[in-house]
């Protein structure tokens, strides 16, 4: 089994002294995490800071990598096995607006709500995980 590969970023700003995070809008409806898969050789950093800029409009730097997630998704009635690499990344520049159109929708909710209100388990556990980096 060859699982399928991406990468995908928790980028962080702050608004108020409280941090927010960048959030993409799927067309059917998910609240996620911008990711997706690296070009050619691209690293998954890279390919998570260039996955950033394109779905949630925004340009990041990188802080670090917080974990994998690991799961099992149906494609064309096929079960394929899927592993995503997150990071921290901090907010440089740029507006969720400028999102293309790959996704729905892209803004900001505050992060200390991303583990209810983002749709999938394994990345509710990365937001868990980027507020305890945070925390240090």
């Amino acid at each position: 089994m060859n699982p399928e590969f991406s990468a995908g970023g928790v980028a962080v700003r702050a608004f108020r002294g409280r941090p927010f995070v960048a959030v993409i809008t799927t067309f059917k409806g998910a609240l996620a995490l911008p990711k997706g898969h690296p070009d050619g050789d691209e690293s998954a950093a890279d390919a998570a800071l260039r996955e950033v800029r394109e779905e949630a409009g925004i340009d990041t730097v990188l802080v670090e990598k917080l974990d994998d997630t690991r799961y099992w998704y149906l494609k064309r009635g096929e079960r394929r096995f899927k592993v995503v690499s997150f990071f921290l990344l901090r907010y440089q520049s740029g507006s969720v607006r400028d999102h293309d159109d790959e996704v729905a929708g892209a803004g900001w909710i505050p992060l200390e709500e991303a583990p209810e209100r983002l749709s999938y388990p394994g990345e509710q556990v990365i937001a868990r995980r980027a507020i305890d980096v945070l925390a240090r």
